[in-house]
């Protein structure tokens, strides 16, 4: 199974995946607001949790390649987060895409294709996303996808030390009925 939009296709990821993502998750700015950036072995890693994720739920992180060139530039989709938070459980959607194709609108049109899968085939409730205060970036993309932030949902990620810079988390919702009334799917 693979999803399309007008530029893009979502995918089961590939062997030839990793060298182009390895990149991706060893660029500083790209993962300025992670903890850190991964080496190729922990990307390996992250790529087998995604896949088995996909087996296990039958959704997950898809691989993003351009329809006109085959070219990888990261992922989005969706996954069930594991640590203890307020909002748990649930299911998230996120991206990561390649500084190379930043401000060409892919998050928000692979994002969009990812809701419409969970609402549609997945006949979710709600689909939530979250980032930490400093993450401008993300936080348009969840505003032009409509989703809605609470500012009582905003947490303190409990996988952070105390005082750590991107601790404080904000949390944007989406729920069915809200998509449903959105007029570009």
């Amino acid at each position: 199974m693979q999803l399309e939009t007008e530029r893009l296709i979502l995918r089961r990821w590939q062997d030839s995946d990793l060298e182009p993502f390895s990149a991706i998750t060893a660029d500083t700015e790209v993962r300025r607001y992670y903890p850190s950036t991964l080496t190729k072995g922990e990307t390996k890693s992250l790529v087998e949790r995604i896949e088995s994720h996909f087996a296990r739920e039958g959704f997950g992180l898809w691989a993003l390649v351009l329809k006109s060139s085959g070219e990888f530039i990261g992922y989005t989709g969706l996954s069930k987060p594991t640590f203890e938070a307020h909002f748990m459980p649930c299911v998230e959607i996120g991206w990561q895409i390649s500084r190379k194709h930043w401000g060409k609108g892919y998050a928000p049109e692979a994002a969009r294709k990812s809701l419409e899968d969970g609402f549609v085939r997945l006949k979710l409730e709600e689909i939530v996303s979250f980032t930490t205060t400093l993450n401008a970036q993300s936080i348009r993309v969840m505003e032009k996808l409509g989703m809605q932030r609470n500012p009582a949902d905003d947490y303190e990620h409990p996988m952070l030390p105390d005082g750590h810079p991107l601790k404080p988390h904000v949390l944007y919702r989406l729920p069915k009925a809200v998509w449903a009334c959105q007029t570009w799917f």
